[in-house]
């Protein structure tokens, strides 16, 4: 046996308990729904409670957002905060609403396989009991397999050992005893239910091979998607615990999408699951609505009080809005006033005091009427202070005078020495180009580099 064999088997004593009183799978089933239910309701009062609560603080927290909505962090500590004051799980309200699926799933399967689960039979013991039954050719003959599929033997692919359980009856009973043994548990479930064979499948296609068994199962699982519908828009009323939250266009979407859901998913479990689950399925609806009826009878007290806190809230609200606009009425009205009285009058700027920069003086840049001509951080001395201007002509013409006067005592020409020219005082004005006073052709580009310091420039560096 195998470890879901003792998990599930707390599911199995009481499912081979109420078989055993009512000698039927079907009220089994039935009285099976109604011990989960049971069990589940204080669960399930426990969750509708913390959703009242939740609505009950849902205008604190509409607060908190819109005073921490732009700090996540913030927002979800006050919220934390907030839950720990209250003593809320926000969670508790959908938590407890999903117990039910997780009980549907290990009854599935239960249902699926009931020889090893309800009469504990393994692998071998099993093959044995198709063995003795003929399972090769009853199964190709009613559908279940095809020839290929139990050419290898039985195999509890699929719902093959619920089709298996569902040979064995008070005549072959014994002989499948003595082919086990001591082994197991065997036992005959009877699978009628008011004339539907609980261990069939149901199909939508009843006009191949139509049987009143078809449609009847056909039945069931339309049972199943109006008790589903029903369920939730009973559930959905007495949800709705104020005015505010039924008009409240989020909460209807969602109603419709889990209204569209319920169908859907009866119509799932009944086409591809055994009929059997499918009338778990309806009872379990059924119990849904005489819960919600008893549940809201029960609450009637908290749900008159969160509608009651919903009012105050919408009315507070309405108050706060009235409030906002009357504050924006008055600043409007106030701009409005300032700005009458304030027109016509210039708006004297006031002027910004400039700071002395040290070491500037103002006057040095100043040229006539332009106060900072030269610059407002302008200082005369500031690179060693101004360099008397000298033409850059000067040394050129020089050059060519002692050229020309060495060409002269070459030919034999004697000729006056050059006078020195005298130097010009220095003035701010500029010079004529020197293409207007030296000939282009009588310039020696090559000798320029051997040209003499000036005078001036050797007497600096001596002075160096």
């Amino acid at each position: 046996m195998g470890i879901m064999y003792y998990l599930l088997s707390p599911f199995t004593w009481i499912l081979n308990l109420f078989y055993s009183l009512s000698q039927n799978y079907g009220v089994s089933l039935l009285l099976f729904a109604v011990v989960v239910k049971l069990v589940l309701f204080p669960f399930s009062i426990k969750g509708k409670r913390s959703m009242i609560q939740m609505n009950m603080l849902s205008g604190r927290m509409q607060q908190l957002q819109k005073q921490y909505g732009k700090n996540p962090e913030r927002y979800n500590q006050e919220m934390q905060k907030l839950y720990e004051k209250e003593n809320v799980n926000p969670m508790s309200g959908c938590m407890w609403s999903l117990i039910p699926m997780f009980i549907l799933l290990p009854l599935y399967a239960i249902i699926r396989e009931p020889l090893h689960y309800m009469m504990a039979l393994n692998t071998e013991q099993i093959a044995q009991v198709a063995q003795v039954l003929d399972w090769q050719n009853v199964a190709v003959a009613n559908g279940w397999a095809t020839a290929a599929q139990v050419a290898d033997g039985f195999t509890s692919a699929g719902y093959n050992q619920l089709f298996l359980s569902s040979l064995i009856n008070e005549g072959n009973l014994e002989a499948v005893r003595q082919a086990l043994g001591s082994a197991g548990n065997v036992f005959a479930i009877n699978f009628d239910f008011l004339g539907l064979n609980l261990a069939l499948v149901p199909t939508w296609k009843i006009w191949e091979d139509f049987t009143m068994m078809k449609l009847g199962l056909l039945i069931l699982v339309l049972c199943s998607v109006v008790s589903g519908l029903v369920m939730m828009l009973i559930t959905t009323k007495t949800n709705q615990m104020n005015q505010d939250q039924a008009q409240n266009e989020q909460a209807k979407r969602t109603n419709r999408t889990m209204m569209l859901i319920q169908p859907v998913m009866s119509l799932w479990i009944g086409f591809i699951m055994p009929a059997g689950l499918c009338l778990y399925w309806i009872a379990n609806n059924l119990l849904s609505m005489v819960q919600e009826v008893i549940a809201g009878r029960m609450l009637k007290k908290d749900y008159e009080a969160a509608r009651i806190a919903a009012e105050q809230r919408a009315k507070e609200e309405k108050e706060e809005e009235k409030r906002r606009k009357a504050e924006a009425a008055e600043e409007r009205a106030r701009r409005l006033e300032e700005e009458k009285k304030n027109r016509g009058k210039k708006k004297s700027l006031p002027k910004k005091k400039e700071e002395d920069t040290p070491g500037v003086n103002r006057q040095d840049s100043q040229i006539g009427l332009r106060a900072y001509a030269r610059g407002r951080a302008y200082i005369p001395d500031r690179f060693g202070g101004v360099t008397p201007y000298r033409d850059p002509d000067e040394r050129i013409r020089r050059e060519l005078a002692a050229q020309k006067q060495k060409k002269g005592k070459k030919a034999g020409q004697e000729e006056k020495p050059a006078e020195k020219p005298v130097e010009q005082p220095v003035e701010q004005t500029p010079v004529p180009p020197v293409s207007s006073e030296i000939p282009q052709d009588e310039i020696n580009f090559d000798d320029l580099t051997k040209f003499p310091e000036f005078p001036q420039e050797k007497k600096d560096e001596e002075g160096e």
